[in-house]
């Protein structure tokens, strides 16, 4: 009820409702009732067209939905036929393909494997909008939130620093002092409770399996690049294009560092993760 008044889908008995200009809000419902289960993602996403702009840069369709883990053949199949883990990451993908700064997510947890879910906390803790999510799932909620708010009936609503647990450790602090319902005062959000990560994320996951191809290709490159720099003729030749080959060579050692310490940096996380 609260998130349909927010959403204003419901008018509030009593009361008003305050809306900010220029607000964009994405609307995530777990019945999935903005998907056309006859329409396939490739139309949902890209609504006729082959080409999306996501955050202000062109991409192709395709390309954008992979990211939601989906195959071609899913991406031109119906979405009747798809799984409910697959609806909810092409609800997701449609919404976030949009430039919103209010993010609304009912029950988003629904129907996830493991790997999506990680996909999804990573995705939530990059965004840099307001998030608003109702969910029974606690772990997920300890992962992404940094607020909770408590509805403890009579129309009473508190707010807590962090999440789920942070929220239970407050309120058995409350009880413990005989105080009224608040916030604790010796809890704020930089002294939240840090879960233990117990292994890589998705987005980790991913990095540190197509890094070593990116090194790769990123030395082949170098190689070369440094091969037609070798050319004595070439600066009196064409120093135009001596140029633009010095500033790729640059750009691609650069890029290979970045990639190496990056590599290194997860091989260590996965070999601590693995001893505990």
């Amino acid at each position: 009820t609260l998130i349909k008044i927010l959403l204003g889908q419901l008018k509030p008995d009593q009361g008003t409702v305050k809306v900010a200009k220029n607000l964009e809000i994405g609307w995530f419902d777990q019945h999935r009732e903005q998907l056309n289960p006859k329409k396939t993602p490739w139309d949902i996403i890209g609504d006729g067209s082959d080409y999306i702009t996501v955050q202000g840069k062109q991409t192709h369709v395709v390309g954008y939905l992979k990211r939601f883990m989906f195959s071609e053949e899913d991406i031109r199949s119906q979405v009747s036929i798809l799984s409910g883990g697959q609806k909810n990451r092409l609800m997701l993908a449609k919404i976030l393909a949009k430039s919103v700064n209010v993010l609304v997510l009912d029950e988003p947890t629904n129907d996830l494997d493991m790997d999506t879910l990680d996909m999804l906390q990573d995705m939530l803790m990059d965004y840099d909008g307001t998030l608003i999510v109702v969910s029974h799932d606690r772990d997920f909620l300890d992962k992404v939130v940094t607020s909770t708010l408590v509805l403890s009936g009579n129309g009473k609503i508190q707010e807590y620093v962090g999440g789920y647990s942070d929220y239970l450790i407050q309120q058995k602090q409350e009880k413990n002092k005989n105080s009224s319902p608040k916030v604790s005062q010796n809890i704020t959000p930089e002294t939240v409770t840090h879960k233990v990560q117990r292994k890589l994320s998705y987005k980790d996951q991913r990095d540190l399996e197509s890094l070593p191809n990116q090194i790769s290709e990123l030395e082949i490159s170098i190689a070369k690049l440094e091969d037609i720099l070798g050319n004595p003729n070439l600066y009196t030749e064409n120093p135009s294009l001596y140029q633009d080959v010095a500033d790729s060579l640059e750009t691609a050692k650069i890029a290979l560092e970045q990639a190496e310490t990056r590599w290194l940096e997860l091989e260590i996380l996965q070999e601590d993760l693995s001893q505990n």
